[in-house]
């Protein structure tokens, strides 16, 4: 309903808002809305954000049909574990050159990122490689094999069975 000139106003009538208000009101709102998506990432914080990840000790029974010299691969794991006369070793599975996870190949282990080539021993055949892959700390513990990524050992290094 439209009022003419000379009109009375009537009180249902809603009163025009001032421009000035109106953005102030709008700064009000913008304020309010950032306010919250901003308590929304602050109750976010107490969750970690970071994937977990599996322990670097952990234990492991090696298959009675693994030949000598036959590498096994935990699952989930960068670690081959060899059986031979001598004892038990593992292997990281890391390549040294940028850090991909290598695969088990028909000669020892192959690098599906830039092509290095390993023996099963984790010496290198062909680079980038620029060091052979490192062995790991194993030990045994009431008929399984316990494997400690973190500790790093000379190559050669077998614990007895």
């Amino acid at each position: 309903m439209t009022v003419k000139a000379g009109e009375p106003k009537s009180r249902l009538d809603p009163e025009p808002v001032p421009r000035r208000d109106f953005l102030g009101l709008a700064a009000l709102w913008a304020m309010a809305g950032a306010f919250l998506f901003s308590l929304a990432g602050m109750l976010r914080l107490p969750k970690a954000a970071v994937l977990s990840s599996p322990a670097k000790k952990f234990s492991v029974n090696l298959p009675d049909a693994l030949a000598d010299g036959e590498a096994f691969v935990p699952p989930g794991r960068a670690v081959a574990l060899f059986r031979d006369g001598e004892g038990v070793h593992a292997v990281s599975l890391i390549c040294t050159h940028l850090g991909c996870v290598v695969k088990p190949g028909p000669e020892g282990f192959e690098c599906p990122c830039h092509g290095s080539r390993f023996k099963s021993d984790g010496e290198v055949v062909a680079g980038p490689a620029p060091r052979a892959l490192p062995w790991i700390k194993v030990s045994s513990k009431g008929g399984a094999w316990v494997v400690d990524e973190d500790v790093k050992v000379p190559a050669g290094t077998k614990e007895k069975a």
